[in-house]
């Protein structure tokens, strides 16, 4: 079995587990309400017992804060969903076993592995377009048009920011035989990198810099540092290569 075979088995094994849907429902939406939060939050606050005194305090919303919300929510509703996606990749098959009914067809651990990621790319990629294009709509409308080329960037580095915790959990879930333990240590290292992120001095050096420069490139400045988009693509690479170096020793 090929690698072009194990990957149209893979998108097919997305769309019969609804993930594919998933992933475009789920991001769609935040795409589509990020704009309409922005534009509501001050008249949602009036709405609260005692929220008319603090809604003078809160600023007319802006084009701005639509976009910020958009990052917000799609990194943390996407994040959640590669982890989710990516825990029994491989586990899972382990478990059941069909990892080995398919290595035997003939097939490479590589392309097995591979065609994973490459599936679940697929499928990020095109939700995050998808969601992309609601949120361009309706931030048009409600606040004016955004730069098209600066909204391109931002939503190639979220893309790849959801990427590199599907390729982690992947990593995650070859290295052992449960997809909650894969879950568990994605998790911590989702919060690992997030702590090393904030640290000041360093923290320009990892993932989630990829969020912050997006933002930057949003509000027509050039980030100066982009070692966190450098970082990120190796700890992808090093997922990848790790997973196939332990998958390719392990009996199954």
């Amino acid at each position: 079995m090929s690698f072009t075979t194990a990957f149209h088995k893979e998108l097919l094994e997305q769309r019969r587990t609804r993930r594919f849907m998933i992933a475009i429902v789920v991001l769609v939406l935040f795409g589509m309400t990020s704009p309409l939060l922005a534009k509501m939050t001050p008249q949602i606050i009036t709405m609260i017992p005692g929220g008319e005194a603090f809604s003078m305090l809160i600023p007319t919303p802006t084009i701005n804060d639509a976009v910020a919300q958009y990052i917000k929510n799609i990194t943390q509703f996407g994040v959640l969903l590669a982890l989710v996606f990516g825990m029994g990749a491989v586990a899972v098959e382990k478990d059941k076993g069909t990892a080995a009914m398919t290595l035997s067809k003939p097939m490479t651990r590589w392309s097995f592995l591979l065609a994973k990621f490459a599936a679940m790319s697929v499928t990020f990629i095109i939700a995050v377009l998808v969601a992309a294009i609601a949120c361009y709509y309706y931030t048009f409308f409600l606040f004016g048009e955004l730069a098209i080329g600066a909204w391109l960037v931002l939503n190639g580095l979220v893309t790849l920011y959801l990427l590199l915790y599907a390729a982690i959990t992947l990593f995650y879930s070859t290295l052992t035989r449960t997809q909650y333990v894969a879950i568990g240590l994605s998790f911590g290292t989702l919060i690992l990198l997030g702590i090393l992120g904030s640290l000041p001095g360093i923290g320009a050096n990892f993932p989630d810099a990829l969020i912050s420069n997006a933002s930057l490139i949003m509000m027509g400045e050039t980030p100066k540092n982009w070692s966190g988009l450098w970082v990120s693509l190796g700890l992808i690479f090093l997922s990848l290569a790790g997973a196939w170096l332990v998958f390719r020793k392990q009996e199954l």
